[in-house]
């Protein structure tokens, strides 16, 4: 497919999931750049004096949102930066100066393994092992029994590729107690953070306090336009400042994804548990439409989710799967998936399910009813 061609399918998704009356999830960035504009613009006076002045490389509305950051994550310190790759690279740098050890022990499936074209070792000189290669993350005896040394345990909260996977908090916090045996630091890959409190059944702080360290984004679960923090001890955090400038992240002015930011932790953060609850009922009633609708062979993972994301497996091919979801969308004005990707083993294929605010009005036969229609246009 032609990057022509690629942009007008986009186009068409974007147009059908834009009118869609019935939607499990509807982004801020599938928005056209008037709408958002206009929407920051109407809100962000609720969380933030817009008679100030605007921020330069990182003062005023940047560090009100650090502090605001760290005082949600109960940590001593926050630092704002501009992408997560950024944020990650460099707390990982920085622990391996600290450590002595540039290896970091960390899931294959995790975000910069897969997402992020080898950047640890490319750019930062940091060098990466496997503790398991099973679809979730390690345990506490292959972490304490791993045949090589490493400084820093790398947990990606959720495991996104692994299916939005979590372990319990016994068996999370066995992990980190397995790697400070063996004198390594933690950190927390927490982009999704946000929305694990209530599978954890503890509180936002009580999850960090585990880690020496946790990146959270802003842009994923709690839906600002972008962004990321890297939160923990006041003298990492400045460490981590002097190498934000040094990879090119010390951004002149950055007030729209602060303000975004702060609507998202105003607004969103608060409905993240709802969101997780309902998740748990869409996921369910999905697999009984599936079951109802006879088809051969399909997988909701995990079952039930463990946060308000989970994936779906079905056994067609992803084009077809996407051309019918557009289909459903554009003839009914319900969107129930978006975009079906291949994946191993060949013959299925997989997308991701997100269950936000638009969601919690479906009922389960809403979503049983969904599921036959959708299972009827593959069958057309």
């Amino acid at each position: 497919m032609t990057d022509t061609s690629e942009q007008e399918q986009r186009r068409r998704r974007l147009t059908a999931w834009g009118k869609s009356e019935r939607i499990l999830s509807r982004a801020s960035a599938e928005s056209t750049v008037g709408g958002q504009l206009a929407a920051l613009a109407a809100d962000a006076g609720a969380v933030y004096e817009l008679s100030e002045p605007a921020d330069v490389y990182g003062d005023g509305v940047v560090a009100e949102l650090e502090r605001r950051v760290a005082r949600t994550l109960g940590t001593e310190a926050a630092a704002f930066f501009p992408t997560g790759t950024m944020a990650q690279q460099v707390a990982l740098r920085c622990w391996a100066g600290r450590t002595g050890n540039a290896t970091v022990a960390l899931h294959p499936l995790s975000h910069p393994e897969v997402h992020e074209g080898g950047a640890l070792s490319v750019v930062s000189g940091l060098r990466t092992v496997h503790p398991t290669h099973a679809a979730r993350l390690p345990t506490a005896d292959e972490v304490r029994d791993f045949d090589e040394p490493f400084g820093t345990l790398m947990l990606e909260l959720p495991l996104r590729d692994a299916g939005f996977v979590l372990p319990s908090w016994d068996e999370l916090t066995a992990v980190v107690e397995s790697a400070r045996e063996r004198d390594a630091v933690v950190h927390f890959d927490g982009a999704r953070l946000w929305e694990c409190a209530s599978h954890f059944g503890r509180t936002l702080p009580e999850i960090a306090e585990l880690a020496d360290s946790v990146y959270v984004s802003f842009y994923k679960s709690l839906d600002a336009m972008s962004g990321a923090a890297l939160a923990g001890p006041a003298s990492l955090i400045a460490e981590a400042r002097t190498w934000r400038h040094r990879y090119g992240g010390q951004v002149f002015q950055q007030f729209p994804a602060a303000l975004s930011a702060m609507l998202g932790l105003e607004r969103e953060l608060p409905r993240l548990p709802e969101y997780v609850a309902h998740a748990k009922e869409v996921a369910a009633a999905m697999a009984d439409g599936f079951r109802a609708a006879g088809v051969p062979w399909f997988r909701v993972h995990p079952a039930p989710p463990h946060t308000h994301q989970f994936q779906v497996w079905l056994p067609y091919p992803a084009e077809l799967l996407t051309e019918a979801a557009v289909c459903q969308a554009e003839q009914t004005g319900v969107t129930l998936f978006r975009r079906w990707f291949s994946d191993t083993p060949p013959g299925l294929a997989v997308t991701e399910v997100t269950v936000s605010s638009a969601g919690l009005a479906w009922t389960a036969d809403e979503v049983r009813a969904a599921v036959a229609d959708f299972v009827g246009r593959l069958r057309a």
